[in-house]
């Protein structure tokens, strides 16, 4: 009786292990960064590692497939499954890589292109081969030709009501508010409310005040049941804080609120401050965001700003103008 020995191919065999290992290294990679203490750079660094590793899996496996035809070789599965293994880090680094050549490499943008709304704290941000520049000009003029429609919200309500607005949204988009400033422009000025509130006097109510005073006085005592309560003090408006000189993009009646986000898949985060700003009788609202990492933010800095301002719309639905 004879019997066929098939050859083995040991390039698939090696295909799947490496495969397995590239899978494995981009998987724990990502749970660390999403959910533990990994640093974005070394995340980023171990991706690439494992790209290159499913790289080198997907030529092996290539091989194999090529020893199979040929000769019938041994490890048609194994390729096929080293195939399936590298599909996730080769996946990723090829939608990485695409949004690198479709999209302009910034890392912070802004709907006022011309004066930014300015961090209020110093932005924590990498050290290393990844640590992102500051924007120029150059980078501001590749924003307006690569997302025109990412602009600023005007919109008819009053500063307070934009501004509860503007917190309902940061909350449900999972936006941490650090820090806040112009607070105070917010509030009702208690001078004005006075004014209007207050009636005023007829010259009849003047001349009878003007006896019952003259009554008063002749007795020399006060009466304290009496319809003249006397003169009433009007309470004056807070004084407006010394903020010496503002830094560019602020103005005295601004509203700024920092604040903080993670991306929902691989937890990069990202610093953003947004703006208010009253404007003849209409709140003007503005958005920054920035990358914590990298020479190119893969086109998620406008993603967050655009997805902010659209749930803001449906918020503030009803009051939104041009």
């Amino acid at each position: 009786m004879i019997t066929y020995e098939r050859p083995i191919s040991y390039a698939a065999r090696a295909a799947r292990h490496v495969a397995r290992l590239a899978f494995a290294i981009f998987v724990l990679s990502l749970a660390a960064h999403r959910f533990g203490s990994l640093s974005s750079t070394l995340f980023v660094t171990l991706a690439l590692a494992s790209a290159a590793l499913a790289l080198v899996a997907v030529l092996l496996s290539v091989v194999g497939f090529v020893r199979l035809w040929q000769v019938a070789a041994v490890g048609g599965i194994a390729s096929t499954m080293a195939l399936v293994y590298a599909a996730l880090p080769l996946g990723v680094a090829g939608l990485a890589l695409f949004q690198v050549v479709e999209k302009p490499a910034l890392t912070d943008v802004s709907t006022d292109l011309v004066t930014p709304p300015p961090f209020i704290r110093e932005r924590p941000v990498e050290a290393g081969w990844l640590t992102p520049t500051p924007p120029a000009a150059a980078d501001r003029q590749a924003q307006a030709q690569a997302f025109p429609a990412l602009t600023g919200r005007r919109y008819d309500g009053a500063l307070d009501r934009v501004l509860t607005g503007v917190r309902i949204v940061a909350e449900q988009s999972g936006i941490a508010i650090v820090a806040e400033e112009g607070l105070e422009n917010a509030e009702p000025d208690f001078e004005d409310l006075a004014q209007k509130t207050e009636p005023p006097p007829t010259d009849g109510q003047s001349g009878a005040k003007g006896k019952t005073k003259g009554k008063t006085a002749k007795a020399g005592r006060s009466d304290p049941l009496g319809d003249d309560p006397g003169p009433v003090p009007i309470p004056l408006s807070r004084p407006k804080p010394d903020l010496g000189p503002l830094p560019p993009g602020r103005k005295a009646g601004d509203i700024l609120l920092q604040g903080e986000s993670r991306s929902f898949l691989a937890g990069f985060r990202f610093d953003l401050v947004i703006r208010l700003r009253e404007e003849s009788e209409t709140t003007f609202v503005d958005i920054r965001v920035a990358s914590r990492l990298g020479h190119h933010d893969l086109g998620l800095d406008a993603a967050v700003a655009e997805r902010f301002l659209h749930a803001l719309d449906a918020e503030l639905l009803g009051i939104a103008g041009d």
